[in-house]
């Protein structure tokens, strides 16, 4: 029996475990329906960049490709939601609906060229023109996006809400599952390479590794703790690998960079040589590149070849994927050498940081201080909880102050993209339903997109969110010191975070004392239902600025209001 587009994109995503499509309607909607009858559910959102975050999301939780869409007047907002993932090097399938070829350039409602805005921000970005087009274009896309360097790819299929596809494709179905999954391929670095980054190891007195977000991507955990054991060599982590290692390990030191613990800035600072697994070394990681010194020796293994040796030159290449390289490095491996003395300078860093934190962990002040929140928050997750994180001074906070107890947590953050974090726990617990979904916000963040509470509630979505209410944009507070508009710019009025989640039909807890937050967790994960979180904390605790060589910053800093104000 000849089969439409429809059925051929809906039977391409059962098959390959895309579970779920997140849209705006009206998008491909015989598709919507030949999913529903092959078990994929399409999630409808309030937005589309809500939808797009879903899909990332969804993908980084599971290592599936997401699917997201909109229809042609939408295009511009997904793509904005496409930003984080192509950051993040996420795979994501963007479906939108656009002019035929007899309409366009006239005018035609809803018609601009969405393709130049789509090729910024994927991999790989067409026009479905026929449903002939379909199969190989689509098959294209998703070799595309899992393949090398995963990102986001585009397909822009005719007619507004890409109607075409009730057409048939003529073509049989020929999809391999294995180009929805990432990492697709696992490619090896060559001997020589690999027998080069070795000899430079073996001769190292201080080597650390940085382990980037290619190692979650490639699953490569169980290999680097393999490989770091070994050799006796600390592990920092950047932001979006955090997690990689448990915080407990005696190798652990912690976030590096920007958003960092200062002993894990310390201790790459001091190495002689550092390891960059998965990275793209890039500012945020490196503390605009001085974290570590330009002149260090670094060994970089990536899976895309013109990411190594982008930003340091002093660099030994290892081209492949992160667990297939680092099993190679595992067994090309002569007897380890003594590094005991380094060890011992990593964990007295690692100490200081941890001592000098715990006063603000510990801290009974009202309101709440948010590292004790952190701290709080970090004792209450479950075994297996996907923690999502926002960006600005919610990722400082997760990456200083909560701790991963449990290999089986896993923490996924925004790449920059604020109030990112709630919808992408949604997607999360759409991959993942069996395991707890907690996403970590501040009020700003959650502004963005709160409406998607409703989304949550109608699929039966139930993720926790923990939003750090400080009632502010407290990162923006020394910009208006000066300005006669000083409270309005970057403080909030007072919104009832626990009234809005009961209005969409969730549960609002509030937290005012830090030793109510752990009660309140147990009843969120009890609640059957989607729950909102409100810790009350002080907007006037900022983030410090991450400890740079010649300086340092503390666990965290106090300002008082400016007398004026």
């Amino acid at each position: 029996m000849p089969m439409t587009g429809n059925d051929y994109l809906a039977q391409t995503f059962a098959d390959c475990g895309i579970t779920h499509f997140f849209h705006v309607p009206v998008i491909v909607p015989g598709a919507l329906k030949a999913m529903q009858a092959r078990g994929v559910t399409p999630v409808m959102t309030h937005g589309e960049k809500a939808a797009a975050y879903m899909a990332d999301g969804f993908a980084r939780a599971s290592r599936r490709v997401g699917a997201c869409g909109a229809q042609a007047i939408g295009a511009t907002n997904l793509a904005a939601g496409l930003r984080d993932a192509y950051m993040a090097r996420i795979p994501v399938l963007a479906i939108t609906g656009g002019s035929t070829a007899e309409n366009r350039y006239r005018h035609f409602y809803q018609q601009i060229d969405d393709m130049p805005i789509y090729d910024a921000l994927t991999k790989f970005n067409a026009r479905v023109e026929s449903p002939a087009r379909l199969p190989d274009l689509l098959r294209t896309a998703l070799r595309a996006a899992t393949t090398g360097m995963p990102q986001p790819v585009h397909l822009e299929i005719d007619q507004l809400a890409g109607a075409i596809l009730a057409g048939e494709v003529g073509e049989p179905m020929a999809i391999n599952p294995r180009y929805a999954r990432f990492p697709a391929d696992r490619p090896a670095a060559s001997g020589t390479d690999v027998s080069a980054a070795v000899t430079a190891l073996l001769a190292s007195q201080r080597p650390i590794i940085v382990a980037g977000g290619g190692v979650r991507s490639s699953g490569a955990e169980a290999e680097l703790l393999a490989f770091a054991r070994y050799h006796r060599i600390p592990i920092a982590t950047a932001l979006n690998a955090k997690g990689a290692i448990v915080d407990s390990d005696p190798l652990a030191v912690g976030v590096v960079g920007e958003y960092s613990r200062d002993c894990a800035n310390q201790a790459v600072s001091e190495a002689d040589l550092v390891f960059f697994i998965g990275s793209l070394t890039g500012g945020l990681t490196t503390r605009g590149w001085a974290i570590p010194a330009m002149s260090t020796q670094v060994i970089h293994l990536d899976i895309h070849a013109e990411n190594i040796g982008r930003n340091y030159p002093n660099t030994l290449p290892l081209c492949g994927d992160a667990r297939t390289v680092l099993q190679q490095l595992i067994d090309a491996a002569p007897q380890a050498i003594d590094r005991r003395a380094w060890l011992d300078r990593v964990r007295s860093l690692r100490a200081q940081w941890l001592q000098t934190a715990a006063a603000w962990e510990q801290s009974d002040a009202m309101p709440m201080r948010p590292e004790r929140l952190c701290a709080e928050l970090s004792r209450s997750l479950p075994q297996n909880a996907i923690l999502v994180g926002d960006t600005g001074h919610a990722a400082a906070w997760l990456a200083r102050h909560i701790d991963v107890h449990s290999p089986l947590q896993t923490v996924i953050r925004a790449h920059g993209s604020l109030g990112w974090a709630f919808p992408a726990s949604i997607g999360a617990k759409a991959a993942c339903p069996d395991r707890p979904v907690v996403s970590f916000v501040g009020d700003g963040a959650f502004l963005y997109h709160l409406q998607e509470l409703e989304t949550a509630v109608r699929y039966g979505l139930n993720v926790i969110c923990v939003v750090n209410n400080n009632q502010s944009l407290n990162q923006e507070q020394d910009l208006w010191v000066d300005s006669t508009d000083y409270d309005k710019n970057w403080r909030f009025e007072k919104v009832d975070f626990v009234k809005t989640a009961e209005a969409f039909g969730c549960l609002g807890l509030r937290v005012q004392h830090p030793t109510d937050f752990q009660p309140a967790m147990e009843q969120a994960l009890a609640a059957g239902r989607p729950v909102v979180i409100e810790a009350i904390t002080d907007k006037w605790v900022f983030s410090p600025g991450a400890w740079m060589p010649g300086g340092k910053a503390g666990a965290g800093s106090f300002y008082a209001p400016p007398s004026a104000n």
